[in-house]
């Protein structure tokens, strides 16, 4: 089976930053499912084993997206890693809504893919933050059809500041996050943090649980030290019509790592991708 792809292309945002995306679909000119796939956190479409989990979809017969968000720090000329702190230390919750806004707005105007997509069938992966922005865009927007949560947090006040540093963060305007793999110090602005509390009411991870009506999976890693286990009970708790499934021994990363240099995935990320596909099929 012919797996087509299309890397590195450029969407133009509302941020005066370019989305970096890429698709991946077998050409036979069938309308498909749409998966959009979403980063977490200090991540990046091109992380890991994210490729090999979109030719999976695609051989079983998905148009899947996936896309840097505008500020995550990458480049059109360098998408992997973080050679934009400036960008990165811009980002905020309400710049990711809007860029997968703009993602989800281009679907609908492109051309290209005019013959491959099925722009009724819409589903929303999301990664750690991501899948928290995709609970809140699936909550506000009815394009969206189906919502998968992969590692998700159920939070993002308690991740926009902690009580202790929030004076001092906005005496420098800046706070640093050390990166355990690039060694980076990568800034926040202070602006993350009056964005938050600008849109608090948007960026209510649980409110927006709660207003799902579409099909919800819930996955999460009995591993995960960086989003523990609880977040996922909370979410499937929030929203009792969802689906929760736990993946034994596996990780915030389902035991992938970056980069990945092997043919296949790990056992527990094939076993993530198996139960997106039969929950969308």
């Amino acid at each position: 089976m012919d797996i087509k792809r299309t890397q590195n292309f450029t969407i133009s945002g509302k941020h005066q930053k370019p989305i970096v995306a890429d698709v991946f679909y077998t050409a036979n000119k069938t309308p498909k499912k749409i998966v959009v796939f979403c980063h977490g956190y200090k991540g990046f479409k091109d992380w890991g084993a994210w490729n090999l989990m979109a030719e999976t979809f695609a051989k079983s017969g998905f148009f899947f997206v996936k896309f840097n968000f505008s500020h995550n720090g990458g480049t059109v000329n360098n998408p992997i890693d973080f050679p934009d702190l400036e960008a990165f230390g811009n980002n905020n919750y309400t710049k990711e809504l809007d860029d997968l806004e703009t993602v989800l707005d281009w679907l609908f105007t492109q051309k290209t893919y005019q013959k491959e997509v099925n722009t009724s069938q819409i589903c929303l992966i999301g990664h750690s933050r991501g899948g928290g922005i995709v609970t809140i865009k699936a909550a506000e927007d009815n394009r969206i059809k189906n919502l998968i949560s992969l590692a998700g947090v159920c939070d993002f006040e308690k991740r926009t500041s902690t009580v202790g540093d929030l004076e001092d963060w906005k005496k420098n305007g800046v706070k640093y996050v050390v990166n355990g793999r690039t060694k980076q110090h990568m800034p926040h602005y202070y602006q993350f943090y009056e964005d938050f509390i600008a849109n608090k009411n948007r960026l209510d991870i649980k409110k927006a649980t709660q207003k799902i009506s579409v099909p919800h999976l819930i996955i999460h890693g009995n591993k995960d030290t960086a989003v523990l286990i609880d977040e996922a009970k909370k979410l499937h708790k929030w929203n009792p019509k969802s689906s929760l499934e736990i993946i034994d021994d596996a990780n915030h990363v389902f035991n992938v790592s970056h980069p990945w240099k092997q043919e296949k995935t790990s056992v527990e990320l094939e076993k993530v991708t198996n139960l997106c596909i039969n929950f969308l099929s």
